[in-house]
């Protein structure tokens, strides 16, 4: 069997992506999958996306991590899924679909930078040195010093394995902050079990947790990230955090065919 493929990136978070609206990619095959996913002997990315039809919104987002698995909701995914749908001529400039965490609304602009409304957060857990929240996937967040020689892999891995968050564990993101709305942070991700360039649900767990925290007044946070910047945005009242928007490019990288066996 032949598939076309296309691979996109967000801030330096790369998926492949398939247009499954017809059905015959083969799902539950999570051998291939990693396959796919495998830098050396595949095509290489941090996760699969399967575009698929949906009665009620404009398409389905199924995401696999590079591991095989299907997976909690990727932010970065969910943006460079709204640009495959806009090439597809799926949707225009704007979009609605489902994903595993629920309903999203995006909106694109002809520069591909995507919009993508997130999950409402209504509980931050605040422990001394850390911080935890679900944004669709879940994220331990962490202030550290010396950000750009942090070890991310071995220290996050550590989290991640450790007995805090038990056999589900945790993706684990390391910030420091630069300025008053501006916070730089590197993402060690389950599922692709290292450091990723780039990580959505992350980027908005670590905006949001700073805001909890009170090291911003801001309800619009710029992150830097190992790839490139992201914008977050949201509501608060009462400790309660709705329209959160995730806000970024996603971009086109290239198309091609493979054969699967």
């Amino acid at each position: 069997m032949q598939f076309t493929f296309y691979k996109y990136q967000g801030t330096g978070n790369d998926f492949v992506m398939i247009d499954n609206r017809s059905l015959t990619f083969p799902k539950n095959d999570t051998k291939l999958i990693e396959r796919l996913c495998d830098r050396r002997f595949g095509i290489g990315a941090d996760g699969l996306i399967l575009l698929e039809n949906d009665e009620s919104t404009d398409f389905k987002m199924v995401y696999y991590n590079s591991d095989g698995n299907e997976s909690s909701m990727c932010g970065n995914g969910g943006r460079c899924l709204v640009a495959f749908a806009k090439k597809l001529n799926v949707i225009s400039d704007s979009a609605t679909f489902i994903a595993v965490d629920g309903l999203h609304h995006a909106t694109i602009d002809e520069n591909d930078i995507v919009s993508l409304q997130m999950k409402d957060v209504d509980k931050v857990e605040q422990h001394e040195s850390h911080i935890f929240l679900d944004t669709g996937s879940p994220h331990h967040v962490q202030l550290v010093e010396d950000l750009h020689i942090f070890d991310v892999r071995n220290e996050g891995s550590k989290i991640r394995y450790g007995s805090l968050y038990g056999q589900a564990g945790s993706n684990v993101n390391f910030v420091t902050q630069t300025d008053e709305n501006k916070f730089s942070l590197r993402t060690y991700e389950r599922g692709v079990e290292d450091e990723t360039l780039s990580c959505g649900t992350g980027a908005t767990a670590v905006a949001i947790a700073m805001k909890a925290i009170g090291k911003t007044n801001s309800s619009v946070i710029q992150l830097k990230v190992e790839g490139g910047e992201l914008e977050v945005s949201f509501n608060q009242k009462n400790g309660f955090f709705t329209q959160v928007f995730l806000k970024g490019p996603a971009n086109f990288v290239y198309e091609g065919q493979i054969a699967i066996q």
